[in-house]
């Protein structure tokens, strides 16, 4: 699916580049105008059809925003839509259908079916708009949710005051005598430490290899994606 994002955005942009080249005088396109044209294009790839019809308009609507952004920029610093290569390390992509909650901790994603999540009862009372697939180069998933919420109580002011003062020994004292106790970080700055060491000697030993292949010239080069352990903490 993630493959299929970036093949229709790389097709619309061929296409609207083309389009303008030869003719100049045509009119801009709009997302709506893209959406009809991922008819004809699911025919001439029917492997678009695996993937959620709606990621596919998104796509284009992030496309028309793209061109947008490069129209009404006066600063130069935006410049034109590129064309996506499969090389990218984040794999991702967004849809806006449908997701139910099928119960505690599972959900359902259009075309992927129930998927085991972390957390649904924060979902409760929401209403999921969008959601963000995302793949990191360690073959981890993580699922994002644009949802919409009722609005927040609002509650009276009661018209008192508090001091708080931060301080060593106790992280915040009140005015009111509450106090908030510190807490000994130590232990976590010592692992962050030893992670970070891990983490620079991976990346670096994946890059000798990567540079070893590109020196012998070999059939098959590894690349940075090759190593799925080398951001593992």
């Amino acid at each position: 699916m993630f493959g299929n994002d970036r093949f229709v955005w790389n097709q619309m942009l061929a296409m609207m580049n083309e389009r303008y080249q030869n003719n100049k005088a045509l009119p801009f396109l709009g997302k709506f105008k893209l959406n009809y044209l991922l008819k004809p294009l699911k025919k001439e790839y029917p492997f678009l059809k695996n993937s959620d019809s709606s990621s596919l308009q998104v796509v284009n609507e992030f496309l028309t925003q793209s061109w947008k952004n490069f129209f009404q920029d006066k600063t130069g610093q935006i410049g034109k839509p590129r064309f996506h290569s499969r090389k990218y390390l984040k794999k991702s992509y967004t849809g806006k259908s449908i997701i139910k909650t099928a119960g505690k901790r599972y959900l359902k994603i259009p075309k992927l079916g129930y998927v085991k999540t972390s957390k649904t009862g924060v979902l409760q009372n929401t209403k999921i708009k969008r959601y963000t697939v995302l793949l990191e180069p360690t073959g981890k998933y993580y699922l994002s949710l644009q949802v919409e919420i009722s609005e927040p109580e609002k509650y009276s002011l009661t018209g008192k005051r508090v001091g708080i003062d931060v301080g060593v020994a106790d992280l915040a004292i009140l005015s009111n005598g509450l106090k908030y106790p510190s807490f000994d970080s130590s232990y976590f700055e010592k692992k962050a430490k030893v992670w970070q060491r891990k983490y620079a000697r991976r990346r670096h030993l994946a890059k000798l290899l990567v540079l070893q292949d590109r020196n012998k010239r070999v059939l098959c080069p590894r690349s940075l994606e090759s190593f799925a352990n080398w951001q593992k903490a």
